[in-house]
């Protein structure tokens, strides 16, 4: 079965760049080759690095703390300004390019908000000594670890409002807002910012794939500790294992009802509406309904993000009163598809990846259609050929 190395991040109760380090050096990651880097950026004098042992409701992880010493400039730090300082430390390959598209994720993100282009963004909080030791920390990190792949469950970014540099602003903040933007979240679980900037960029940066329903096997689970009490364990944990290749897996809903009401040549339209609405699938199933009825129960297979669009499509195109939802995991194998010559001509190809490293392919039916009605034959002739 093929299988690839995979980081895991399960931010219930957030992320920040100081509860990402402590995760790292949790995980495995040497406090003294992070230390040892992070000299390269040439702020000695600006800040020291404090790592300890601590515990949260009876979980014990590592708390990293970036004290700043002094008036870092980071008024004065613009994306160009941070990429030079970046560019002129020895750091490790790829750690540079990784902490550069970071700080140019914030950047983007803070030009969307304010108006402005990229390169005049003065990145105040986000431009400190503290969050140039957490992002560069984390490149160095990631880096060390070498994940073939990163992926993250939903991220929860808090309730209330945050205070910043440009004032009150109510929870996720704008960086984070559009950081994350797409992104599968959960808001009220903690009171405050849950999720900051930084570790918004973290995110945005390195994780391929947002879904926490996973075929993975874990063979470590660390925690970096936040700084602030809430009754839930204030920690990011960090789970390293593997995740099977051939498999992915996606959420989506079924969205189903029954009719008994509704004309057989009404059907062929239903299907038509939910299909092109975007439905992944629909399928019909008779039934026996009350009083003995002959229906049909409509199932329509939809992606989560999808469910209202298509139940109201749904809806609109039937007789039905009222639809039923449920959500579900669904797991496929991977697949490829590529045009193939053969000796009736062009046909398309699917092959799919098999868990035991094996494949299968299957030429596409249209394509085995057409060269049938071209070349004067049956369909399961062509489908032989």
């Amino acid at each position: 079965m093929a299988s690839a190395n995979c980081l895991l991040y399960e931010c219930f109760s957030g992320i920040s760049g100081d509860m990402h380090l402590g995760a790292l050096i949790d995980l495995g990651v040497p406090a003294e080759f992070l230390a040892q880097n992070l000299r390269k950026l040439g702020l000695d004098g600006e800040f020291r690095l404090h790592v300890s042992r601590t515990s949260k409701h009876g979980i014990e992880g590592t708390d990293v703390t970036v004290e700043c010493l002094e008036a870092s400039g980071a008024a004065r730090r613009t994306l160009p300004y941070i990429n030079d300082i970046i560019d002129q430390a020895a750091l490790p390959s790829d750690t540079a390019g990784l902490a550069k598209s970071m700080f140019h994720a914030l950047a983007s993100a803070e030009a969307k908000v304010h108006g402005v282009g990229v390169e005049e963004v003065h990145l105040h909080e986000t431009g400190a000594t503290d969050a140039l030791v957490d992002l560069v920390g984390a490149a160095l990190g990631i880096g060390y670890l070498a994940p073939d792949t990163i992926c993250s469950g939903p991220v929860e970014l808090g309730s209330g409002t945050v205070e910043c540099d440009h004032g009150t602003m109510p929870v996720p903040a704008p960086a984070t807002a559009e950081l994350l933007n797409g992104v599968p979240d959960m808001r009220g679980g903690w009171e405050g910012q849950a999720t900051t900037p930084t570790g918004a960029a973290i995110l945005a940066t390195f994780v391929d794939q947002w879904n926490s329903n996973l075929s993975f096997t874990a063979e470590r689970i660390w925690y970096g500790m936040g700084k602030r009490d809430f009754r839930l364990p204030n920690v990011l944990r960090l789970a390293f294992g593997s995740t099977d290749q051939a498999l992915e897996s996606e959420r989506i809903c079924e969205i189903e009802t029954n009719l008994d009401d509704m004309s057989p040549e009404a059907f062929e339209p239903l299907l038509e509406d939910l299909l092109q609405a975007g439905a992944q699938d629909v399928f019909f199933t008779p039934i026996v309904m009350k009083k003995s009825r002959p229906g049909v129960r409509v199932s329509v297979l939809a992606k989560d993000d999808d469910r209202l669009r298509i139940a109201s499509q749904l809806i609109a195109s039937s007789t039905t009163l009222g639809v039923r939802i449920h959500s579900l995991d669904k797991l496929l194998l991977s697949r490829t598809s590529d045009t193939v010559p053969t000796e009736l001509g062009l046909v398309r190809v699917k092959t799919v990846n098999l868990p035991s490293g094996g494949a299968r392919w299957k030429a596409e039916f249209e394509d085995v259609k057409r060269v049938a009605r071209e070349q004067g034959m049956t369909y399961q002739r062509a489908k032989i050929l």
